[in-house]
């Protein structure tokens, strides 16, 4: 599958009283024209920020990348300033970000007909008129009955899960190549947040868009996405197609995270412990306090990098790398 983003040796840092956060920490992955890729972990994991990064919306300060390349369509997105032309051209035109809460990403003081047609007419250059017909279609696509008429409307007037549906519309308005979905359901019931995968999942697959879909919940990427990156402690610790990784999880962790899936007639497993703090860790595996597999040379031997055991599938897992003969 041809590359359409293509991270490499991403790293992002904050600087804070206590000392260095190394919340992203060589990161490396790629997304595929058209494909859906999960990014999977516990808050604090690192992949918002990662998002964040490539989109140059990390704040700085407190927060830098200090290190890494995001090709996207052979161009390089962190060779640019935040505010500058070539970002902010690229930005919502070639890639789209669904934030996590709608009502924090919506403009309180404009109505939705507002912020729509503002995003057509700076990157398309479209007329009023015809930005606020485009919009108005593109939320009747979404489900939103009456979407002329709501154009006029203001985000408090909506539910959660209509805010949600706008959000999805204004990613989807000038057709980009890549949408990022950072925990795009998270804050609704069940009900609604299936609803909204499903809606969102029938949008990209028409338009051959790419799908980066950020979240905890590894049983949601298993029903849409094609790879996944289990994130942990701001290194992606294991890598592979979704049936692959379902089947046959490579490190602890993932395997942590596929027991906390709820199933029917079996108890709800938790992962013992709480993640480590970012800030001066130390250079053996990040999840080695909470591993019911470790071993004695995991107390001496430092994190392994992410390494492949077949052409898809990696681990970063030293017990799991001895036992297959690649350390």
């Amino acid at each position: 599958m041809e590359k359409l983003l293509d991270v490499k040796g991403l790293s992002t840092e904050f600087r804070t009283e206590r000392g260095i956060v190394k919340a992203v920490n060589n990161v490396s992955y790629h997304v595929g024209k058209g494909e859906i890729l999960g990014i999977v972990g516990e808050s604090g994991s690192g992949k918002s920020v990662s998002q964040l990064s490539l989109m140059q919306l990390v704040p700085n300060p407190p927060g830098k990348v200090v290190a890494g390349t995001a090709a996207f369509d052979g161009v390089n997105l962190l060779k640019f300033g935040r505010k500058s032309r070539e970002m902010c051209a690229i930005r919502g035109r070639e890639v789209s970000m669904i934030f996590q809460e709608p009502m924090t990403s919506l403009n309180p003081a404009m109505n939705i007909g507002n912020q729509m047609s503002e995003v057509l007419m700076t990157h398309l250059g479209i007329e009023k008129a015809d930005a606020l017909e485009r919009s108005a279609d593109m939320l009747a696509q979404v489900g939103i009955a009456d979407s002329k008429k709501r154009l006029a409307d203001y985000p408090h007037q909506f539910s959660g899960g209509m805010r949600q549906r706008v959000m999805i519309a204004m990613a989807m308005l000038c057709t980009p190549k890549l949408i990022i979905a950072d925990e795009a359901t998270t804050a609704l019931d069940a009900t609604i947040q299936a609803q909204l995968l499903e809606l969102l999942y029938s949008i990209v697959s028409e338009h051959g868009v790419a799908l980066t879909m950020v979240t905890h919940n590894l049983g949601v990427v298993a029903r849409y996405a094609q790879r996944v990156n289990v994130m942990y402690a701001g290194r992606i610790v294991e890598t592979g197609m979704v049936k692959d990784i379902w089947a046959s999880p490579l490190h602890p962790y993932t395997e942590g995270l596929i027991s906390c899936v709820p199933k029917l007639d079996e108890k709800l497993e938790a992962i013992p412990g709480m993640p480590p703090t970012l800030i001066n860790r130390p250079p053996t595996c990040p999840f080695l306090a909470r591993c019911k597999y470790r071993q004695k040379s995991c107390f001496d031997d430092p994190a392994a990098e992410l390494t492949f055991v077949d052409d898809v599938h990696a681990t970063s897992c030293n017990v799991m790398l001895k036992e297959a003969g690649l350390l």
